[in-house]
């Protein structure tokens, strides 16, 4: 758990700089991290991210949600992103057979306090 919260503060740091590498690694990590120390990932995820690594345009990946199956979320360069996403489902078809769902989304400011009228 220590380990995660400054991964989160580290994380935090290397968004702010832009510091892409660092970023990705500390997905990584994150997902290495809940992969071996929480056990809640499988190996379907695992390979996803395992996958991911080896993709041009990817920044980081790991899994998200509850746990035990379910979700990878991946930052991936906007401009590659769109081909970036069909290599990594077709790489992944091919090793599994899983015709895994897949879908694009942009970043949102996040949320915010508003003052209701």
């Amino acid at each position: 758990m220590v380990g995660e919260i400054a991964r989160v503060k580290s994380f935090m740091g290397a968004l702010t700089a832009a510091d892409w590498p660092t970023v990705g690694w500390l997905m990584h990590e994150s997902h290495r991290s809940l992969a071996e120390d929480y056990a809640v990932s499988c190996p379907e995820l695992d390979r996803i991210v395992a996958l991911s690594r080896g993709i041009p345009g990817f920044v980081g990946c790991r899994m998200t949600g509850g746990g035990f199956g379910g979700c990878a979320v991946a930052l991936v360069e906007a401009g590659r992103a769109e081909a970036a996403g069909r290599t990594l489902h077709d790489a992944y078809a091919r090793e599994t057979g899983i015709d895994a769902a897949w879908f694009l989304t942009a970043a949102a400011d996040g949320p915010r306090v508003t003052q209701e009228r």
